[in-house]
């Protein structure tokens, strides 16, 4: 598996991320009805495989199925992300000293605001956004940023000087992302030239570019300005075909000097 630095966090990740959120919400996911054990050992499977990238939320209530995954593995090998929908600055503390005790670990390498949408979203959600930062400061959280969810947060990532990284929609064929492609990709391009860490959500559209999974890896990768792709992943086969196909193109696609 081909490995990379996370923008200028120090987090280096396999560039394919295993996800846990195919129509994830409501504590519910395609992945965390596998159950516990299940998802577990998927988990496990892609480590072997090399993927140490795991991509977690409490909305999708996979934090159970992480924390199961982890007793099998070494944990300062696993790069893991999860993501709090709190908006304010003590509801936001709770959730990491929960998700801290949930998962089971001593720090949480990357916590994201999960699903921002307001344009003024780092005016709007300073409270949420100082105490990541407080618990950064005090090593709780290794980095910190958002999970986007419209073109005019996006935009607004481009000059916060909070967020170390961003997990941005982008496919193709403009599946279920925040904009047009070609409104996205140079938002992008300026988020890497930022020195953002950048993961990518939606590379297969939620399953509506299933059918030729190369050309919709091929196509984020070779922007050259994203880092790794999180691809929600519900079984063995899945799990292997998409490790085949990031070995055989993530080296073809090396992302671009700042």
């Amino acid at each position: 598996m081909n490995f990379i630095e996370l923008g200028h966090t120090g987090l280096r990740v396999s560039r394919l991320a295993i996800g846990t959120g195919t129509h994830g919400w409501a504590h519910h996911s395609e992945q965390t009805a596998l159950g516990i054990e299940g998802l577990a050992s998927l988990l496990h499977e892609a480590y072997g495989l090399g993927v140490n990238f795991w991509d977690a939320a409490d909305q999708y209530g996979s934090h159970p199925h992480v924390a199961e995954a982890l007793k099998q593995v070494p944990r300062d090998k696993v790069v893991l992300t999860t993501k709090t929908t709190a908006k304010r600055e003590r509801a936001v503390t709770r959730d990491i000293e929960r998700f801290l005790k949930e998962l089971n670990t001593d720090v949480l390498d990357i916590v994201l605001l999960h699903g921002v949408t307001a344009p003024d979203w780092p005016r709007r959600m300073q409270g949420a956004m100082s105490a990541l930062a407080k618990a950064k400061e005090a090593g709780k959280v290794r980095a910190v940023g958002m999970s986007c969810h419209s073109l005019d947060a996006l935009r607004s990532a481009v000059d916060d000087g909070w967020s170390d990284i961003i997990l941005v929609r982008i496919n193709h064929a403009g599946v279920r992302m925040d904009g047009q492609t070609s409104e996205v990709t140079p938002i992008i391009q300026q988020l890497y030239d930022a020195g953002k860490g950048l993961y990518a959500m939606k590379v297969l559209g939620c399953g509506e570019l299933t059918g030729d999974v190369k050309k919709a890896l091929s196509y984020v990768l070779g922007l050259g300005t994203v880092h790794a792709l999180s691809i929600g992943t519900s079984s063995r086969s899945q799990l292997h075909e998409n490790v085949r196909l990031m070995d055989e193109l993530a080296s073809q696609y090396p992302t671009k000097p700042i």
